[in-house]
């Protein structure tokens, strides 16, 4: 499969590599985006690759309860530019959307563009507001929850926007509760609310990752291991300079060895990498390098599952989310959680801000 400019662009946008890098991951994959991905988190080089992609289109999210608050529905409606996100017509069509979804059977959205809305359909009035407003409009989720006790919250006046559902009894300080955990959950966006929803095929690819990275960043590796390469690498497989240099630091007992990257070339890099890559059985089987393989997806989980992560409003820096809902009310769990942010995946419209603005006033 060829690989083409929209599809680097793409790789680039959702990881942060460099453009050399994301096209020598796509050839690499045969074009799998998402295996491009893993290719470079293995690698080292994924700067930013999250499950949802980028944020970049522009649109709005709105939540709507139920007369009980025991139901709570979300939407997201996108729009090509921030000037329609704010348009009164606008937000009231997105805030009568989200009510609407407190009566539907299920988060299909064609099924929700058939249901009944102002004298018409969904879909109808959406093809009219397009007319109308001049610009392309698009419905791309919902999604309704229902719990003991239900608490939301909408950042950046509606670019985010999350639901927590409770489960336990649903008084005030339960739900001011869940009320923080939903705005931890706006901030630190977490994958899964606990360890036990991660599946053993998703955990063992998260342990795979880290195992091949380590070895792709070897001055990152435990220093035994470490040192061992960069004799062989010593012995013939470095160039002069970087032998050279590597015995000068060596030699020099006040330097601090974690700076010797920074005086080791970008070939000479790659060569000490090759050398891990190739030695990966015995490095693998090193309980030291096992321990700290461990270490490391265990901070992995507990910044993508929600009870692991430290409460933002901590006091001391160090109570998790399931530590601080303990201190509230032991018998406080969270079933399920909501978090819509505008444009996730989507890829935002480029255009010239003057031009956007004379389009503006020119309808």
């Amino acid at each position: 499969m060829s690989v083409t400019a929209a599809m680097v662009k793409e790789l680039r946008e959702r990881t942060g590599a460099g453009m050399m890098d994301c096209k020598k991951a796509l050839v690499e994959v045969d074009g799998d985006i998402e295996k491009a991905i893993e290719f470079l988190k293995e690698k080292g080089l994924a700067k930013a690759a999250k499950k949802a992609g980028r944020a970049a289109a522009e649109g709005l999210v709105r939540i709507a309860f139920s007369e009980d608050g025991k139901t709570a529905s979300i939407v997201e409606v996108n729009s090509e530019t921030d000037f329609v996100s704010k348009n009164e017509e606008f937000v009231t069509f997105v805030e009568g959307l989200a009510k609407l979804a407190l009566t539907a059977e299920n988060d299909d959205i064609e099924a929700f563009k058939a249901m009944a809305f102002e004298d018409s359909t969904v879909g109808e009035v959406l093809t009219a507001l397009i007319a109308k407003i001049g610009e392309n409009m698009s419905l791309r989720r919902i999604r309704k929850i229902s719990g003991d006790v239900l608490t939301s919250y909408i950042h950046g006046g509606g670019r985010i926007g999350v639901i927590v559902a409770g489960a336990g009894e649903a008084s005030d300080g339960n739900k001011e509760a869940l009320k923080n955990v939903a705005m931890q959950v706006a901030a630190m966006n977490p994958q899964y609310i606990s360890r036990d929803e991660i599946s053993a095929d998703e955990l063992a690819n998260i342990r795979n990752i880290t195992l091949e990275s380590a070895l792709n960043d070897p001055f990152s590796l435990p220093k035994p291991i470490l040192n061992e390469l960069l004799d062989k690498a010593a012995a013939g497989v470095w160039g002069d300079e970087d032998s050279a240099v590597l015995q000068e630091k060596r030699a020099d007992k006040s330097f601090n060895f974690n700076y010797l990257p920074n005086f080791i070339s970008e070939e000479g890099k790659a060569k000490l990498a090759e050398l891990a890559i190739a030695d990966k059985a015995n490095i693998f089987a090193n309980k030291i390098f096992t321990g700290l393989v461990e270490g490391r997806v265990s901070k992995q989980l507990k910044d993508i599952c929600l009870l692991d992560q430290v409460y933002v409003r901590a006091e001391d820096g160090k109570q998790t989310v399931a530590q601080y809902l303990g201190s509230v009310d032991k018998a406080l769990s969270i079933p399920t959680i909501v978090r819509f942010e505008v444009g996730e995946g989507l890829e935002k419209k480029e255009e010239n801000f003057a031009e956007e603005v004379a389009k503006q006033m020119a309808q």
